[in-house]
């Protein structure tokens, strides 16, 4: 991956600031789940997805630089990585990871530039 992971691409039609929680979130081999939080804090821009059922209710936080395109009619955000990918992501506790301490970032950024 080259740029910055905590960072969003430039997307056609997307600026930062929009609301992008309820958005439906897909890998490149289906969907994972919907946006329960979002950030577009500089440096630390990401999405915060809850799988529901797909790995059992957990949250997975994903860096902003992973979404390749959103489409703003269909409310759905795609990511360049597969399910299994974000699946074996290091975990994210969304009760204990708030506010999200520098060396989470380090871990989600050094497993999703290593792809």
């Amino acid at each position: 991956m080259s740029g910055n992971i905590w960072s969003y691409r430039d997307i056609s039609g997307f600026q930062a600031g929009a609301d992008l929680t309820g958005y439906t979130v897909e890998a490149t081999d289906g969907s994972i789940g919907k946006v329960d939080k979002h950030s577009d804090e500089v440096d630390a821009a990401h999405i915060v997805v809850d799988t529901g059922v797909w790995i059992f209710g957990k949250h997975v936080l994903l860096p902003a630089g992973t979404i390749t395109s959103i489409d703003l009619q269909e409310h759905t955000i795609y990511v360049d990585r597969t399910k299994e990918e974000i699946k074996n992501a290091p975990e994210f506790d969304k009760d204990r990871h708030h506010p999200i301490e520098p060396d989470y970032y380090g871990k989600i950024g050094q497993y999703y530039n290593h792809m």
